[in-house]
């Protein structure tokens, strides 16, 4: 069992930055896939970013490449999501999620484990 909390999320300007972290508590979490996803209203949650149970691989969306990274740090059990020339388009609820195994996941329906999310709203 793995419970993961965000935190970091706010009001920014467009253009600004913002680091989102993820903590899981539970053990084993360097076996853990992880993603961060985001829900805006109307639309569907999407996978924003994905990374490998090392860090080895990552993945990102096209929306967000050159502006989004994710990075892991398994010693402590957490995992972040450094957002940087944000745009009103970013503005969403950011959700993280987990799921045993090495590979990088890319549907809602393969991560096993949830955060409660966090809302990041990006003014023009």
């Amino acid at each position: 069992q793995v419970q993961l909390v965000e935190s970091g999320g706010g009001l920014v300007q467009a253009g600004g930055s913002l680091r989102l972290s993820c903590a899981a508590s539970g053990r084993s979490f360097s076996r853990y896939s992880m993603g961060w996803f985001r829900q805006a209203p109307g639309k569907e949650r999407e996978l924003v970013v994905g990374i490998s149970w090392l860090g080895g691989r990552t993945y990102l969306a096209d929306s967000v490449k050159g502006r989004f990274t994710i990075s892991r740090d398994n010693a402590k059990n957490t995992v972040y999501l450094q957002m940087s020339s944000l745009k009103p388009e970013d503005t969403a609820v950011y959700y993280c999620a987990a799921d045993p195994g090495a590979g990088i996941r890319f549907g809602p329906s393969e991560y096993d484990y949830w955060g409660q999310g966090t809302q990041v709203t990006v003014s023009s």
